[in-house]
């Protein structure tokens, strides 16, 4: 009997880890995000809305929706409310994620979980293996210019994610992707070809 796998795949912001689980998703195996999972939380859990409003203040939800801009530019400016804002959604994440990936078990395999914070949320001892998207800082800053976020903002961020060099360590597979993105999809099959063997 094949063993049952969960994969989390990770990687700084602009590393390329949402195109390699798009390409994983592509192939038919199960993709969570954790940012839609938490992003659904955020809007649908009563009680960590109350937090996050008592928290952030009341202009962090508008006409009933999260108020994301505001929320962002409130939480980024520092580690202190990086770190009060996963206090209060990192647990619920990780617990509506285990169900979602037992239910997937059910049906598939493997499933796959897309989340930023792996190590920073401490999770990784709930997945059999740690996939690190890696990319050199130029082509990610390159990469989040096109997508409009500027160099501030990547600053920013980065400052609360836990570098990828230290990641690098604490994972069992690294991908580089600084090339193509069709580089990426071959990496991302023989990935998976190799799960299968």
């Amino acid at each position: 009997m094949i063993k049952k796998l969960k994969i989390a795949v990770t990687g700084g912001i602009g590393g390329g880890k949402s195109l390699f689980c798009k390409h994983i998703a592509e192939k038919g195996y199960p993709v969570l995000s954790a940012d839609d999972i938490s992003r659904g939380i955020l809007v649908k859990n009563k009680e960590v809305k109350e937090k996050i409003i008592k928290s952030f203040g009341k202009d962090s939800y508008s006409g009933g929706k999260l108020n994301k801009k505001y929320l962002a530019e409130k939480v980024f400016s520092s580690s202190k409310n990086v770190k009060k804002i996963n206090s209060i959604v990192h647990t619920v994440v990780i617990a509506e994620l285990e169900t979602m990936m037992r239910d997937a078990l059910a049906i598939y395999k493997i499933v796959f979980v897309e989340a930023a914070l792996i190590f920073e949320a401490k999770m990784e001892e709930i997945f059999d293996y740690i996939v690190l998207i890696t990319a050199d800082e130029e082509t990610r800053k390159s990469r989040l210019k096109e997508k409009g976020i500027n160099e501030e903002e990547f600053e920013k961020r980065k400052l609360n994610q836990i570098p990828d060099e230290k990641k690098r360590r604490k994972s069992d597979f690294i991908f580089e992707n600084n090339g193509s993105e069709e580089e990426l999809k071959q990496k991302a099959e023989i990935f998976l070809k190799l799960l299968m063997n």
